[in-house]
């Protein structure tokens, strides 16, 4: 684990930490700065610093952190009116926490362009 990662230690029980879904590759938790009425994030157990360090050896992670965000949206009931998965990489795009993770959005309409 990378010394400093706060997601790392939410995963580890460093950190507290209450999962809304957890499986053998992804924990989902609430945003603590909520954006829409639903907004979780999905983040993979392993560390993966940005968008940019993934390799193809992470491309099933990535599929499943897509197919966890459907299952999720259904199970809200956000999935017919629509939702959104976002991922921030590096400062520009607002990234703060260095630790790959995807922002799933719904219960309003999501304007468009977004930021």
């Amino acid at each position: 684990m990378p010394d400093n990662c706060i997601f790392c230690k939410i995963i580890a029980g460093e950190i507290p930490g209450t999962f809304f879904y957890q499986d053998e590759q992804v924990v989902v938790l609430e945003d603590i700065n909520p954006q829409a009425p639903f907004h979780l994030l999905i983040v993979p157990r392993k560390h993966i610093r940005t968008t940019v360090d993934l390799t193809t050896a992470d491309n099933a992670l990535i599929g499943h952190v897509f197919q966890v965000a459907g299952r999720i949206a259904h199970d809200l009931g956000i999935a017919e009116d629509g939702f959104r998965v976002v991922n921030n990489c590096n400062p520009a795009a607002g990234q703060t926490v260095w630790h790959i993770h995807f922002h799933l959005l719904g219960g309003r309409d999501l304007g468009w362009p977004p930021g």
